[in-house]
């Protein structure tokens, strides 16, 4: 799978609503629940990061939730790209980008959201043929005012930006002609995941689906 076709399924994927989740998971067990309800509530595409032992378990249990879309982030090396795939992952995410890791996501057919905070990182994803990638660490990197610069002189490459995103600076990020989507953890906090108050979860999730506007 070539970078353009890999950019062409996660833009695909990011378009489906206007927050991406960003998800760390501590207990296999709440993995499918916290997907139906985020689900429900209009969130399809899900990322879980591999910061947890469970993680790859939790990709699993989610990847058969009816209308779910799992991804896997923090996909750092090729071993992370082969673990991910056969855990039932459908895209990868990644805070930056090397060349191992690309060349993994193509070997093995899994479509990379790569991560670039700079115009050279832009630039030198683009000229791969990535044209949708994550801008990572979105707030300590300059936030929305920062993500705009970039797109005036790139208007060809959109982004999803992640890191600081909150339902208060969302929107801000959503104007944006180059944003498909944010990425953002505070629709599953830990507390309500923990209570297993998907109700509550799918709420948040209903809220976020309203940022855009």
């Amino acid at each position: 799978m070539t970078p353009k076709a890999q950019s062409a399924i996660a833009r695909d994927i990011a378009a489906r609503a206007p927050i991406i989740p960003v998800l760390v998971i501590e207990d296999a067990a709440h993995a499918r629940p916290l997907a139906a309800a985020l689900v429900a509530g209009g969130l399809p595409a899900l990322e879980v990061t591999l910061r947890t032992p469970c993680a790859l378990d939790a990709i699993r249990a989610m990847a058969d939730v009816p209308g779910g879309i799992v991804g896997a982030g923090t996909l750092l090396t090729p071993e992370d790209v082969v673990a991910a795939k056969a855990a039932g992952a459908r895209f990868g995410v990644s805070p930056g980008a090397t060349p191992r890791l690309i060349a993994a996501c193509i070997d093995h057919d899994l479509p990379l959201l790569p991560g670039a905070a700079t115009a050279s990182e832009v630039m030198a994803l683009f000229e791969q043929g990535y044209d949708m990638l994550k801008f990572f660490p979105a707030e300590a990197s300059g936030g929305a005012a920062a993500l705009k610069a970039i797109g005036a002189p790139i208007p060809q490459v959109d982004f999803c930006p992640t890191g600081g995103i909150t339902p208060q600076n969302a929107p801000d990020y959503l104007k944006l002609p180059n944003v498909i989507c944010a990425g953002g953890s505070w629709v599953a906090p830990k507390s309500l995941v923990e209570a297993g108050d998907w109700a509550g979860i799918e709420a948040l999730a209903r809220a976020a689906c309203a940022l855009r506007g």
